[in-house]
């Protein structure tokens, strides 16, 4: 199904969460790009005399065509011009902002939404196939580059990446250690016993054909951290 715009209740009626709204995807150079999870840019790139270029909140890349962040506005869209994004993944069931759909519009992004409802502790529920079939959108070439965003980047968006680092069969101390330094203080127990917990049996048989691990660009091991400042296009 494709629409416009996923609101909490279409994804609730929806078992598979997966929407998005087809456009043509605007080329855009993003020559230059350097990312290094997990950096919190917060301070502006210029170049020239008329342009900022200003990352979202807790922006990072995770892996070859995978970003992550808090939620955009209007002073990030030309930063994310450069990033050439395919796809959007949004956490929030909340609709989405008018001035962010335009941006959507106009730069041939597609949307996928899977509300999800950002408890505090100790009333975390974390639905456990929303973030299956979210995981599903993120491995999918065909929507890359993508974008991961909730509110603050933090625990939801947190989540999803600890999931997708366990299917790339990260060790459970690496996972909590990438999730605890975007959280900080906010970490949350509930969040990291729901990672401990989940089950990607079910997603094991999709190829990982973007992974960083494949190309040999880092190797993901529990004894390191390593990460790349280099964006492959390739």
């Amino acid at each position: 199904m494709k629409v416009d715009h996923i609101t909490a209740a279409a994804a609730a009626a929806n078992s598979e969460g997966e929407m998005c709204k087809t456009l043509e995807v605007a080329a855009v150079d993003c020559r230059g790009l350097s990312l290094s999870p997990p950096a919190v840019l917060s301070s502006p790139v210029v170049t020239g005399d008329e342009f900022a270029f200003i990352p979202p909140l807790n922006f990072s890349m995770v892996d070859n065509g995978i970003f992550r962040s808090g939620f955009p506005d209007s002073a990030n869209f030309s930063f994310l011009q450069t990033v050439g994004l395919r796809s959007i993944i949004c956490l929030c069931p909340e609709p989405y902002p008018e001035p962010n759909t335009e941006f959507l519009k106009v730069n041939g992004i597609r949307l996928f939404q899977f509300g999800i409802e950002g408890y505090k502790e100790p009333f975390v529920n974390i639905p456990e196939d929303t973030i299956r079939e979210a995981l599903k959108v993120v491995i999918d070439v065909r929507n890359h580059p993508v974008l991961i965003h909730c509110k603050r980047g933090k625990h939801r968006t947190g989540c999803v990446v600890g999931c997708l680092r366990k299917l790339q069969r990260w060790c459970l101390s690496s996972i909590f250690d990438e999730y605890q330094r975007f959280a900080a203080a906010k970490a949350r127990v509930a969040d990291q016993r729901f990672m401990e917990l989940f089950d990607v049996s079910s997603l094991k048989h999709i190829p990982l054909t973007f992974s960083c691990s494949k190309r040999g660009v880092y190797k993901l091991a529990c004894s390191t951290h390593a990460t790349t400042n280099v964006v492959d296009r390739s």
